[in-house]
Order: C-alpha cells, then sequence, then structure tokens
C-alpha cells in the first residue's frame, strides 16, 4: 500500500500567497516519515489538479506526485483570515484563545506570546528538525517569530501580500480600508535586521509603517534568545514570481 502525504487546499507555486512547513527527520536510521505541510490563501480548493480532477484548467503536477505518494485531506476546518488560519494550524488552539484573530500588519499590537502551544515543539521532541518557508503572518513581534516558537529556521515574509507590495507600490497603504492600525505604529527590533520608521498619517491618521523586507532568521532550540536573523531584501513584484 503506498504511503499517502496529508496535505491541505493549496497552491505552493503562488508567492504572494504561499506558505508552507517542512520539517526533516534528524537521522535518517530513525525511519521517520518526512513531514510536508503546505498552506495556501486566496485559492479555492479545487486548484490544485489531484482535487479538481480535470474539472478545471489548473494543473499542479509536483503537488500531484506528491498527493499520489500521500493522503489528501477531504474534510477541513478553516478561518476567515490567514492570520487566524495559521494560528489554529501552529498551536491547535481556537485563534481566539491566542488572540490572533484579525489579520497582522507591520507594527501591529498583537502577537503570538511566548509559552503558546506549539506544534514545532511536539515534533522537536521527536528528533525533527524543524522550519517553516513562505509566508507567516502571525506578527512582526521578536515574540511571534516562527524561531521563537520552536522552528529552527524561517525564510520567509511576516504579513499579508497587501503589505508587502508596499515596496513596489508605495501608495498601497495609504487610505484607511487598506491599513487601519492605530498609532503608536512601533515595531520591536528583531536581532540582525534593521528596525523600520514607525509613523503616522497626518491626514488619516493611521499607520505608515513600512513592512520588513523577507527575513531569514534561525535559532538553534527554536526559543527567541538564540534567534538571530538576516536582510534578505524586499519582495518586489518581479521577486515575488520566483520566491518560492
Amino acid at each position: 500500500m503506498k504511503r499517502t502525504l496529508i496535505h491541505n487546499g493549496l497552491w505552493l507555486l503562488i508567492a504572494t500567497a504561499a506558505l508552507f512547513s517542512a520539517i526533516a527527520p534528524a537521522q535518517a536510521q530513525d525511519k521517520k516519515p518526512n513531514i510536508l505541510f503546505i498552506m495556501g490563501d486566496d485559492i479555492g480548493w479545487m486548484q490544485p489538479s489531484c482535487y479538481h480532477r480535470g474539472l478545471m484548467v489548473g494543473e499542479t503536477p509536483n503537488i500531484d506526485r506528491l498527493a499520489k505518494e500521500g493522503g489528501m485531506f477531504m474534510h477541513y476546518y478553516a478561518e476567515s483570515s490567514c492570520t487566524a488560519g495559521r494560528t489554529a494550524f501552529f498551536t491547535g488552539m481556537h485563534p481566539y484563545r491566542a488572540g490572533m484573530v484579525l489579520p497582522q500588519l507591520p507594527g501591529a499590537i498583537s502577537y503570538l506570546r511566548p509559552g503558546t502551544p506549539a506544534l514545532a515543539k511536539f515534533l522537536l521532541d521527536l528528533g525533527y528538525n524543524t522550519g517553516e518557508f513562505g509566508m507567516n503572518h502571525l506578527s512582526d513581534n521578536p515574540d511571534s517569530l516562527p524561531t521563537a516558537h520552536v522552528f529552527q529556521e524561517f525564510w520567509g515574509y511576516l504579513y499579508h501580500l497587501d503589505a508587502m507590495q508596499q515596496v513596489s507600490f508605495p501608495d498601497i497603504n495609504s487610505s484607511p480600508t487598506d491599513q487601519a492600525v492605530v498609532p503608536p505604529c512601533t515595531t520591536i527590533p528583531i536581532p540582525g535586521i534593521a528596525n523600520p520608521p514607525g509613523g503616522v498619517d497626518p491626514k488619516l491618521g493611521t499607520c505608515m509603517t513600512p513592512p520588513r523586507p523577507v527575513i531569514w532568521m534561525k535559532s538553534s532550540d527554536g526559543t527567541a534568545k538564540n534567534q538571530t536573523g538576516k536582510d534578505e531584501g524586499p519582495l518586489t513584484l518581479k521577486r515575488s514570481k520566483t520566491v518560492d
């Protein structure tokens, strides 16, 4: 019988809305299975061809291959925002319990608190190496980063697409409907990453804090105190086509 890989409604190749967490076994002799979970935003569950079975035009051959070798979720529960959905997956808790329901913007005051249950903790305790790559969207507070919640490595960005587009479209956050976070609009420094300036639009009274760049974080034990970071540059429109 073929062993199956469990995965969600997804599309990894869409760089603007892709997140995946990959965990490789720490020791090959343990013969633990590799675990790959792909989470996609802003797509329909039938868009991967392994789900639509020819009823739609999109083709995802690599994902289809993983599905054939693995297993497919046919029943699922999804939250109404990417922050809430990621919170539920990463913690196993309802987002209200973690205080992470609304989409997180640059300088937002909500974040994933230290000590919150973490899926990666169970995997690390089982001998896995843990990593997350792509879109995180669980706050830009250093205590909320994946590498502060037992992921040993993170490469990606911390906000939704609209915020990350600011480098290519400077006026995208210039109205209350696009970004309506109240002042003081400040961010807490992340080790190794330059802190962006805070600011408030004098006419609209909304935050104008620019998003952080793509970052590469590491932590040997998945704790905030051992985090180190590197600026990987802005997520430009051109770069977003191949970021994954």
